[in-house]
């Protein structure tokens, strides 16, 4: 049986994931930061939930402890765990923009540091980095998500060739728009750490918090990504990269077909 740990499965794709592949008979140790989090997924039928602030590495090493013990292995390490932090640059301090790497990078490089030991002494290890749309092109007050999201993208390119003459896997999955609470907790950081009202772009930021609901073109469910993941698992030599939604899709190929010129003219309308 496969063991998979996710990091940030308190909602969406995590979540989502962690309930998809759990149908399949894979032993999946779902994590998240809040300890309430936790006592949700162990209610839901989750008994191997556990914390993991991947800000902190001794959760990490307590985590893989853990499930080494029980299990002797761990086959799939997924990082999941993210957040969304908006604002122009001009109004993002730098405070703000550590702390946005401090969970989707530096965060996510703690845990594959210390995965990638427990894999080579194993023989073998698929480990699953939750890039974005927005580690291959950039959007319009989005800089500080764009940069850790862009990366992700250079540390796991350069994982791959430094494991190249071993059986560990990284992977890259590239998410548009798939429905969670993400957008909404984006918004709640864009309130929290800019000051919209002396900012240039008071009116945009604006109506960003007054269009919460409206459509998102090509949205996907979180499951899209669960069914990725489960082809991954179920892989012997998973794909470097995947793209998820038709949004990926499209933005990745109009980055490689358009001039940075007219690929900005078309990113400053889709922000």
């Amino acid at each position: 049986m496969s063991n998979i740990v996710i990091t940030g499965c308190s909602t969406g794709i995590g979540l989502a994931t962690a309930n998809y592949l759990k149908k399949f008979n894979i032993n999946v140790y779902p994590t998240a930061r809040d300890p309430k989090d936790v006592q949700m997924l162990q209610k839901i039928g989750f008994e191997n939930a556990m914390v993991l602030d991947v800000t902190k590495t001794e959760d990490i090493s307590q985590v893989i402890t853990t499930v080494m013990e029980k299990e002797g292995h761990i086959d799939v390490w997924f990082n999941n765990a993210g957040f969304g932090q908006p604002g122009a640059i001009e109004d993002i301090t730098t405070d703000v923009l550590k702390e946005q790497f401090e969970t989707n990078v530096f965060g996510l490089h703690e845990c594959t540091r210390q995965i990638i030991p427990i894999m080579r002494q194993q023989g073998y290890g698929k480990i699953i980095q939750h890039s974005s749309v927005l580690g291959i092109v950039s959007l319009f007050s989005r800089g500080a998500y764009n940069a850790s999201k862009y990366a992700i993208e250079g540390l796991t390119d350069t994982l791959r060739l430094e494991l190249q003459d071993t059986n560990i896997y990284p992977i890259l999955l590239n998410t548009g728009p798939v429905t969670s609470l993400f957008r909404q907790t984006a918004l709640q950081k864009l309130q929290e750490n800019v000051a919209i009202e002396n900012s240039i772009f008071t009116s945009r930021y604006n109506q960003s918090i007054n269009g919460t609901s409206r459509k998102v073109p090509f949205n996907e469910e979180a499951i899209s990504v669960a069914k990725v993941v489960h082809t991954i698992i179920k892989s012997k030599k998973p794909k470097p990269r995947y793209y998820i939604t038709k949004a990926t899709y499209l933005l990745g190929y109009f980055k490689r077909i358009l001039s940075t010129s007219l690929l900005d003219k078309l990113l400053v309308k889709a922000g």
